[in-house]
């Protein structure tokens, strides 16, 4: 049986544009592009370096990192919102992603609307919306206020009502990004109930998160991103106990150096 998730020798780069750089115009963009094919790699952002791993059927896996370390980046990767610089990326079945607070919604329209809206981009039909569209509203709790806009809507109403339309688009690969964070307590104890859910039916879960707690109870199995490569991936809690103790190793040596430094600077004349 093919994997849920294959991601193989992946590459992410970005190119960096000089501060107060424009291109003004098609020429001068096509000039540039010709005149700087052979980058150096200082002059490139790497955000992900030969990433490879496989996410089989049913299982969850989260993706664990410091601020910059590719975590995002894998993820918009793997719902196919970004393309790879090289390697490939291969997902089985419907994928519903929850990546950035409020993407895919329209603000200026009404909540109802932008239900099927997103259901349509998930792949439902107009007719599937029109019967699940009670289960969504009921499950995000946002009944008096499905006909505003949703520029209205408070941070955890974006939350609730993203994370009602995906898990009732039926996805086979799920991908949450911190999102979850951002809700309050009692919604999100339902939508950790919903993913058990969705993962004793044999979906595949693929959670961004620095709660590492949540990682540690939700999911099957861990993998360490570190500026850009895989630095550990095995059992969630071996990881996250790797990871904890990379963390206040750093934050020792910091306050070291930082000490180191106090200690070297010339005392002033009172």
């Amino acid at each position: 049986m093919k994997p849920a998730i294959q991601v193989q020798d992946v590459f992410k780069s970005y190119r960096r544009t000089a501060v107060g750089h424009k291109l003004r115009t098609l020429k001068s963009a096509l000039m540039e592009r010709s005149l700087t094919r052979g980058l150096t790699a200082a002059e490139s952002i790497v955000a992900l370096s030969g990433v490879s791993f496989e996410v089989k059927r049913g299982e969850a896996v989260g993706l664990l990192g410091s601020n910059g370390s590719g975590k995002s980046t894998l993820l918009k990767l793997v719902a196919g919102i970004l393309m790879p610089s090289a390697g490939t990326i291969a997902v089985e079945g419907r994928i519903a992603a929850l990546i950035e607070l409020g993407a895919g919604f329209h603000p200026e329209i009404s909540g109802r609307e932008n239900v099927y809206i997103n259901g349509a981009v998930l792949g439902l039909s107009r007719r599937e919306i029109d019967r699940r569209f009670d289960d969504i509203v009921e499950f995000s709790g946002l009944a008096d206020f499905i006909e505003e806009p949703v520029k209205n809507y408070s941070s955890g109403m974006y939350v609730r009502l993203g994370f009602a339309v995906a898990v009732h688009t039926d996805p086979d690969v799920l991908l949450v990004d911190e999102v979850l964070a951002v809700g309050d307590e009692a919604f999100s104890h339902l939508c950790l109930r919903r993913i058990e859910e969705f993962l004793a039916r044999g979906k595949t879960l693929l959670l961004v998160s620095h709660s590492l707690g949540l990682i540690e109870d939700v999911c099957d199995r861990a993998i360490w991103l570190d500026r850009g490569v895989v630095r550990l991936d095995g059992h969630p809690r071996r990881v996250v106990d790797a990871y904890r103790q990379a963390v206040a190793e750093d934050e020792a040596r910091a306050h070291r150096e930082h000490k180191e430094l106090r200690e070297a600077e010339p005392e002033t004349a009172g």
